[in-house]
């Protein structure tokens, strides 16, 4: 019988070592391997393969219900690999809404190698139908979107994908295979970056791609081999060791951001919180039926985004807050503030910006693991300063 979500995260690629029976697994902190004989060997080299890294994929790929994953350096590494499968001429569909990192990719890089791409708004299945075009090959969706927390239909995206010989691709770090697992959706390809909830400690950069198909699977790990973006044993080990308190630590995320977004919905200093598990966002339905725990129950994350009226409110907001930590990144036990304009959205034009709502004084949380009463006082009196 297949063990439960809270039990593989443990032990799935966790076999304690063979020859001292150390319940830790060492760190194969080695470049190259003894081979026995001419092309006789497990593993020849560490960018190739090291068991470190293996047995981290492994416990990955069960989590997201694939059949294998591929590690990568960073969540940005992850992504180009993935985005490596396409050739110069073809075409893919995005979200707008995405990543800035991956927007500057495909826009700045990816366009100079002779990929083309459409913006559209992916929770919308009419504007990713009129997208659509003879040479599109991919579609690259975030669910939900950084910042403004959009949601896109994971089962309807992937659909319309399989319909059209695409390969589907959602990227799934916000949520973490904890809350939301694509591959069941129907889904071909799913990003993260490890550096955020997988991690959840924010002392490690990673980037992962899980899939059910071995042909994507092989082209990946050729990728991985060929392009060399590969995470060291150590970061694949701390990662390992961090990822074995992910259920309890996204249940605690999940149940601090819930009562705080309660609480911002009503102060008046916000003029609008974008949180799915508010009743007023206008995806709420979507979220309860694709964002489940794995024992089915809805989650909604510890990741919420509030607009305030301008950049100096945005500010001082920003600077009377004593825990939440100015700082990029989101997902560790710790909680943090971003302001996407300025920080990890500041790569998109601003009419890009203006386009998908993203303004001067919205600012981002990452709603970490400490006691909620503290998080809210730090929070609301802050907001009384502005």
């Amino acid at each position: 019988m297949k063990k439960k979500f809270e039990t593989r995260v443990i032990h799935e690629g966790q076999i304690p070592e063979k020859e001292f029976g150390s319940i830790s697994k060492p760190i194969y902190q080695t470049s190259t391997f003894k081979q026995n004989d001419f092309a006789e060997y497990i593993y020849d080299y560490s960018r190739a393969g090291n068991p470190t890294r293996t047995d981290l994929e492994t416990n990955i790929a069960s989590l997201e219900e694939g059949t294998g994953s591929a590690m990568y350096a960073s969540g940005m590494a992850a992504i180009s690999a993935t985005l490596t499968l396409l050739k110069s001429g073809e075409h893919i569909i995005s979200n707008y809404n995405v990543y800035g990192g991956a927007f500057r990719l495909i826009d700045k890089i990816l366009s100079n190698m002779g990929i083309q791409v459409s913006w559209v708004d992916t929770s919308s299945i009419d504007q990713i139908e009129s997208a659509l075009k003879n040479n599109t090959r991919m579609i690259l969706i975030e669910t939900p979107t950084n910042p403004m927390m959009q949601l896109a239909d994971i089962k309807a995206v992937s659909e319309f994908s399989k319909s059209n010989n695409l390969i589907s691709v959602v990227d799934n770090t916000f949520m973490s295979p904890y809350f939301q697992r694509p591959l069941t959706l129907g889904a071909d390809l799913v990003v993260h970056s490890t550096t955020k909830y997988i991690n959840g400690h924010s002392d490690v950069i990673g980037g992962v791609v899980v899939s059910k198909n071995e042909s994507l699977l092989e082209q990946l790990h050729f990728i991985q081999m060929s392009v060399g973006a590969v995470p060291s044993p150590f970061d694949c080990w701390l990662t390992q060791r961090s990822i074995k308190t992910l259920a309890l630590r996204m249940k605690a995320h999940n149940k601090n951001a819930m009562l705080i977004a309660r609480e911002l919905e009503n102060n008046t200093k916000v003029d609008r919180i974008y949180y799915p598990g508010l009743e007023s966002h206008p995806q709420h339905d979507l979220a309860k039926k694709q964002q489940l725990d794995p024992d089915g129950n809805p989650a909604f994350g510890g990741m919420i985004s509030i607009e305030l009226s301008n950049i100096e409110k945005a500010r001082k907001f920003v600077k009377n807050l004593k825990i939440f930590i100015l700082a990029e990144s989101l997902g560790g036990v710790e909680s943090l503030v971003c302001h996407p304009a300025s920080m990890t959205h500041a790569s998109l034009p601003e009419e890009v910006r203006s386009k998908i709502g993203l303004s001067d004084g919205l600012v981002r949380l990452s709603v970490g693991v400490e006691h909620v009463d503290d998080l809210l006082k730090d929070i609301n009196s802050a907001l009384s300063k502005i």
